[in-house]
């Protein structure tokens, strides 16, 4: 491929490209059925210029997959915008007062940019976490299932999320992610950190994070918040934001929604690789056109290989 065949999309025309992509969406909305082993493993990836634009138009020989180091043959490949099974878990405890209002917005904001097909479900949570709003294609029975809850309760934060990765998994899509808005505080979960990061390591589930805490705070309770965002995030290939105003946080809530939809799915069959039940590193790999500037791939950290019995 050409290198000014490449494609780059440049985050202020969030809402033109969002047009583009669904019209391309009518053409091919769902991702191919994968007709592989059962141990294919399914990588979603993010690739971006030196500027943090979404870059589009690669193809599978762009890319090179490895598994503990050991290249791998890419079984599967695609670039569709395909619709994905969402879940927002929602932080409605005491310590989001005054933070409320504008995370209402932000979530807004976030599904005008989502694909036709997105099925949602809202985990809101202060001392319990619980499903407020089963999966839907209509996004606004998620807001309006939020215009009456007051910020009140300790924060059982990683209790929530365990639940939306756990629900989440059994959507109706391939694709399946966690946006997940809140302070990071917690205080009240019956869960352990610990275990969370176990099932998020398990699961094929993206998590976005928005920490809707004061980034120029050097209390202890908003830096550790941003540590645990940033931390369940990167394990999953998503990221954890944190926006110091109204305007960064429109701006962030629109690139997670248009991150989604511009991303490459790549799946492949381990070989050469022990079959052991352990945690296994993946490495992505972009051998971009000639000509073009530096980009940064990134994808989930790694998955337990699923032992030769199971």
């Amino acid at each position: 491929m050409k290198a000014q065949k490449l494609t780059v999309i440049v985050v202020a025309f969030f809402l033109v490209t969002a047009k583009v992509y669904a019209q391309e969406g009518e053409r091919g909305s769902e991702l191919p059925v994968i007709r592989t082993g059962t141990n294919l493993v399914t990588l979603n990836v993010t690739v971006t210029d030196q500027y943090g634009r979404y870059v589009t138009g690669l193809s599978k020989q762009h890319f090179e997959v490895y598994d503990d180091k050991v290249p791998q043959k890419i079984e599967f490949f695609s670039s569709a915008d395909a619709p994905v099974s969402m879940g927002i878990i929602f932080d409605v405890s005491g310590s989001m007062k005054g933070r409320i209002d504008r995370s209402h917005v932000a979530l807004k904001r976030f599904f005008e940019v989502g694909h036709e097909k997105d099925e949602y479900f809202l985990v809101c949570f202060s001392s319990t976490a619980k499903l407020t709003q089963d999966f839907t294609n209509d996004s606004a029975k998620i807001a309006n299932s939020l215009m009456m809850i007051e910020p009140k309760g300790q924060t059982a934060l990683y209790d929530a999320v365990y639940i939306g990765v756990e629900k989440v998994r059994r959507g109706r899509h391939p694709r399946k992610a966690i946006l997940i808005i809140s302070d990071g505080q917690d205080n009240n979960s019956r869960y352990s950190f610990k275990e969370l990061k176990q099932l998020v390591k398990e699961s094929d589930v993206q998590i976005y994070a928005i920490g809707i805490t004061n980034v120029f705070s050097s209390r202890e309770l908003d830096i550790d918040g941003q540590i645990i965002l940033e931390e369940i995030s990167r394990l999953t290939g998503g990221r954890a934001f944190f926006p110091a105003n109204d305007a960064e946080l429109s701006e962030i809530i629109t690139r997670i929604g248009l991150e989604l939809r511009h991303q490459y799915s790549i799946g492949y069959e381990p070989t050469g690789v022990t079959a052991d039940g352990k945690w296994h590193k993946i490495k992505v790999k972009l051998n971009a056109p000639k000509g073009l500037p530096p980009m940064t791939v990134r994808t989930r950290e790694g998955y337990y290989a699923r032992r030769g019995s199971d």
